[in-house]
């Protein structure tokens, strides 16, 4: 059984952190860009999962004009994958998105990126346009 994962806002010092672990795993990634990793920790709202009191993950949301919000970063740190940690940040990211009353949840996902592609369908989010998945959101009241 796995050990309890908690999310929450990451400290200033752990951004960087979550930088270099992002870094250390996408570089190689022919579509990485330091700035743009980097921007999104700082500007977007970001959210870390904790798993035995370490970085386990985190996800980035960005608000947009349409009142949906879009994930631009997700990573699950090696070793953590299969333990729920992705579908925890998505959880918490959906949460949150309810409760700032946005209509949608939307992510960019490559059409080569088939289990990532497996991962959000199985998330409840569907293909709209090629490469663009969204995941409808109830309404509050």
């Amino acid at each position: 059984m796995p050990d309890e994962i908690d999310i929450g806002r990451p400290s200033d010092a752990e951004l960087h952190e979550l930088f270099s672990l992002a870094k250390a795993v996408f570089s190689d990634e022919p579509r990485w860009n330091d700035g743009r990793v980097l921007d999104a920790l700082l500007s977007d709202v970001v959210f870390v999962a904790h798993e035995r009191a370490q970085p386990a993950g985190y996800v980035a949301l960005r608000s947009e004009e349409d009142a949906a919000f879009l994930i631009e970063q997700v990573l699950v740190v090696p070793g953590h994958e299969r333990r729920g940690v992705g579908h925890r940040l998505l959880e918490h990211a959906e949460g949150y998105a309810i409760s700032e009353r946005a209509t949608a949840l939307r992510i960019i996902v490559e059409r080569d990126n088939r289990p990532a592609r497996s991962f959000y369908r199985r998330s409840g989010f569907v293909p709209v346009q090629d490469e663009l998945f969204e995941l409808v959101l109830p309404r509050m009241q």
